[in-house]
């Protein structure tokens, strides 16, 4: 075990070592080995200052990981193993999301099943399918069943769907404690969410209205801002004449949505627009339905688009909302949340007086309009387009022929068809969509936090300036945490929603679907005088967004829980993904913004893409992920976490067979190269290594100028390392460490080995004891030094080597972090560039064997080489190495090149002369 606190030595107690070397096989026996020794369990410090917490993402389990999960989660473990090494009790907990539209969509066709909250539970349900091999089971042809067995299905499937994404994270060597999980639906989580809930509701910050929202006809729920994409549709302008109800004249407008002429309560152009200006005050008559509407003006009327005034119906999209809430215009909504057109003509038009005058629809035109209607009720809104188009075509309000266009439009992030906007009582949560005052303290929040890279806090900014809404909560699904929520029900039937009934924190979690109302009785349920229960669950973010409140045990009762929350909150560490902070990060930004008057944690580290070697975005959507499987079997966990290691956080990056294998390299070499240094001195005459040893590595041993120069620039390693490290910069800290550790076996190795052995040179010529001893010391505290160094990026690698250094020492991520005063004292005074010039002129000295097309083996018996005035003293320290690895048995001439000061070619070494000698025959 390591005892750098003296910066003197390292004991090491050496093991037997394998006869053969290799990375197969070494996830299971350190996976099993971990495991039985806890090794990554918290150890449940108290003091705030010990413990290094970080609120890992709980992946979606509804389907699979791909290789991104991957990607983002090793970002987070080298942080985890690297803060544990620096002694901190790192609190990692892993949680499962596992409610939500994936989980529902997932259950749905895996049991080939669908709720029908008319149905009651049915103990002794048996679902018809169990998993249906990819295919996709019609609704149709799916079950009905009551919520309550359909959410015991979401249970069964998840819990064996967990199983499987733990396996593949344990086999990754992920550090998590994993006795420390949770899932988002648990009992835990569920009275988290809940009791928030209510305490936001208690405080005036949680809030329900009837109100235009964005609704998603396929999945049949509310939609939140964050959960918006916006993607290109194709489409129609179609122009259509509006009449003046003055004289008959036509105004033009440009829509894409003719079937919302139904709904259509205004004209509406900027204010500044000439062609308009003189219209204003004016009213119109819908064309076919003959329903008088004003012209009024806006200034969010955008003169350059179409035809510069635009019809605004309640609702085609968030414009007509905004104008509609701004102008304070009637609502004439005729979109039904099944995305059809109402089945009941509105009184609006069926009492609508007058119509157009020459060219358009008659007056009168009331009569004509009802039976259009009637012919539309009832419609998807694309047939009712076609039959309003062509009545358009036969009244001769439809000018020329629609125009193919594309246009952005709002899309559920998971679903396939246009959103609409239906209004519709929803519970909202402030955040700062509607409340300047919120919204700027929301703001310095995000100052407040360190985001990794820093270049990511314009995202964050960006959002919470451009929020024009409160954060919708509420979600018609059935899979989900309820509201813990109860209504009144009057005397004559109708529901009191201004004044909701609550239950005590002390009975969560419920679900008001089943459980009852204090002072009441079940047989009140849903009858005049009763009550009748909540039905929407919260949105899936709304339990997310409090994961660090979830794992840090807040608000929980008992001693043991308040000093888990103290010492763990507010979390050191958020990772996730860029392109979740409007959603995730802010929203757990905004929960403890407004529960614990703090940030939820100091850091943020954002993780980029991954990209296919096409370099387009990795997603189930497009088809082109890789599962994770793949890789970590044909290259192994080490070589796939090398690769993610190696991207910095904040950048893309394309999934790179070719980095995995340098990675498989990497393992693979610090296990030859540790093995070749633990056996020099050891080896039986069979070349095997079957006893223990203990040695101790003390840095005054170190005494060769090469040896010193190796141990300087390991410091600075160390140093540069561990600050890009702190920084969360994991992979400025690998491309350090790799390219010394490549040094060090390809220079250093090779320069000093016959010194370690203490074997005579090519001139015959033996190395004192002190020499020996120096190289073995050197190669020990180096090779240690590289199984620290690498641990939190090879886990599997590492421990193997690191076991044969250290026997019954404990695990090398639980021993100490290298630090740089340990190597500092072995170096002295040494210049670092001894390594570099040293490891450049045996290269030199190869080259006259490869030009001549030689063996390595044939000796040099005279060289003259040119290089750099300042080397040569660092070159001719280092000789006896140099000469050795060479084989030269002569003399080798070292003279100042000529060199102009800024001349490119300063770090080569010009060969001028040499001669060769003849390879010893072999024996």
């Amino acid at each position: 075990m390591t005892n750098e606190a003296d910066k003197t030595s390292i004991s090491a107690s050496l093991t037997p070592l394998p006869a053969k070397v290799g990375v197969e096989g070494l996830e299971e026996k350190w996976g099993a080995a971990w495991e039985e020794q806890q090794t990554y369990a918290f150890q449940g410090s108290r003091d705030r200052k010990a413990v290094y917490s970080i609120d890992t993402p709980p992946p979606t389990v509804s389907g699979s990981l791909h290789v991104g999960h991957v990607f983002s989660y090793t970002h987070t473990d080298v942080i985890a193993r690297f803060k544990r090494m620096n002694g901190f009790d790192v609190f990692y907990p892993m949680g499962w999301d596992d409610n939500g539209l994936p989980t529902e969509r997932r259950v749905q066709n895996y049991f080939g099943v669908r709720v029908d909250t008319s149905l009651k539970y049915d103990p002794d349900f048996k679902p018809p399918f169990e998993g249906t091999e990819g295919k996709k089971i019609q609704a149709k042809d799916q079950v009905p069943v009551s919520r309550q067995n359909f959410i015991e299905l979401c249970e069964r499937l998840t819990t064996e769907d967990e199983k499987l994404f733990e396996k593949l994270w344990r086999t990754l060597g992920l550090s998590v404690d994993w006795k420390n999980t949770y899932h988002t639906i648990g009992e835990h989580p569920r009275r988290v969410a809940q009791k928030a809930f209510l305490r936001n509701l208690q405080r005036g910050q949680a809030y329900q209205k009837q109100a235009p929202g964005l609704w998603d006809v396929t999945f049949q729920t509310a939609v939140a801002q964050a959960e918006l994409e916006s993607r290109e549709y194709d489409g129609f302008y179609h122009k259509v004449a509006f009449h003046l109800v003055d004289d008959g004249s036509p105004i033009y407008i440009e829509t894409t949505r003719p079937e919302l002429l139904p709904a259509c309560v205004a004209l509406i152009a900027h204010p500044d627009d000439e062609r308009y200006q003189k219209f204003f005050g004016k009213s119109v008559y819908s064309p076919l339905f003959g329903v008088e509407v004003p012209v009024v003006a806006h200034a969010a009327a955008e003169m350059d688009k179409g035809a510069g005034i635009a019809m605004c119906c309640t609702f085609g999209d968030m414009t007509d909302v905004q104008w509609w809430r701004d102008l304070n215009l009637p609502t004439r909504s005729i979109i039904q949340r099944n995305g059809r057109i109402v089945m009941t003509t509105p009184e609006w038009i069926s009492s609508a007086e007058g119509g157009s005058g020459e060219g358009g629809s008659a007056r009168g035109g009331c009569t004509k309009g009802v039976a259009l209607f009637e012919q539309i009720a009832g419609k998807t809104t694309f047939s009712a387009r076609k039959i309003i188009v062509d009545a358009l075509r036969e009244s001769g309000d439809l000018d020329g022929e629609p125009t193919p266009t594309k246009r952005m439009t709002n899309f559920y992030e998971k679903g396939d068809k246009p959103l609409e906007i239906v209004t519709s009582r929803q519970w909202y949560l402030s955040n700062g969509g509607t409340d300047r005052a919120l919204n700027a303290e929301l703001i310095e929040r995000g100052k407040e936090l360190d985001f990794h890279p820093d270049f990511m806090r314009v995202r964050y900014e960006n959002w919470v300036n451009g929020l024009n809404g409160d954060w919708l909560i509420s979600r018609q699904r059935f899979f989900g945490v309820p509201f813990p929520l109860w209504y009144p029900i009057n005397a004559d039937g109708s529901v009191d929603y201004d004044n909701p009934l609550t239950p005590a924190e002390d009975i969560l979690p419920i679900d008001p679907t089943i459980d009852v109302p204090a002072g009441y009785t079940d047989d009140q349920r849903d009858v005049p005088g009763g009550f009748t229960a909540e039905k929407d669950i919260m949105d899936t973010w709304a339990t997310s967004s409090l994961t660090p409140q979830i794992v840090t045990k807040w608000a929980e009762p008992g001693e043991e829980n308040e000093a888990l929350f103290k010492a763990t909150f507010p979390m050191d560490l958020r990772p996730q993904g860029q392109d979740i902070i409007r959603t995730w990060l802010f929203s757990s930004v905004v929960r403890a913004h407004l529960e614990n008057g703090v940030l939820p944690w100091a850091h943020a580290g954002l993780s980029g893409w991954i990209l296919d070697p096409d370099h387009k975005k990795m997603s189930k959507s497009k088809g082109n992920v890789v599962v994770p499987s793949e890789p970590i079997e044909k290259f192994g966990a080490d070589a796939v976490r090398y690769w993610a290691a190696s991207a910095r956080l904040g950048t893309d990056a394309a999934y790179e067979i070719g980095e995995m294998k340098i990675g498989r390299r990497l393992a693979i070499k610090l296990l030859n190269a540790t093995k070749f240094a633990l056996a020099i001195g050891r080896e039986d005459e069979n070349h095997q290594v079957a006893d223990h040893t203990s040695v101790t590595w003390n840095v005054a041993d170190v005494i060769h100028p090469l040896d010193r120069s190796v141990m300087a620039q390991l410091a600075s390693v160390v140093e540069v390392a561990t600050a890009a490290l702190n920084d969360y910069d994991h992979a400025k800290a690998l491309e350090t460490i790799e390219s010394f550790f490549w040094q060090f076996c390809d220079d250093y190795i090779e320069l000093a080995k016959n010194r370690a052995y203490g074997t005579a040179d090519a001139t015959g010529k033996l190395p004192t004891a002190e020499e020996t001893l120096s190289a073995r010391t050197t190669l020990g505290l180096g090779l240690d030094a590289f199984a620290r160094l690498l641990a939190p990026y090879l886990p599997y690698a590492t421990e193997e080597v690191y076991s044969w250094m250290h026997d019954g020492a404990g695990s090398v991520h639980r021993a100490a972090w290298p630090e740089a005063g340990l190597y500092r004292a072995a170096a002295g005074e040494a210049d670092r560039g001894v390594l570099l010039w040293a490891g450049r002129a045996l290269a030199s000295l190869r080259k006259i064997k490869s030009e001549a097309k030689v063996s390595m083996k044939n000796p040099i018996i005279s060289a003259t080489l040119a290089v750099d005035e300042k080397a040569i003293a660092l070159i001719e320290s280092a000789s006896g190495d140099i000469y050795e690895a060479g084989k030269v048995t002569g003399t080798v001439n070292w003279v100042a090149a000529d060199l102009t000061a800024d001349d490119a070619n300063a770090d080569e070494i010009t060969i001028t002369a040499s001669e060769l000698g003849e390879a010893p025959a072999r024996k």
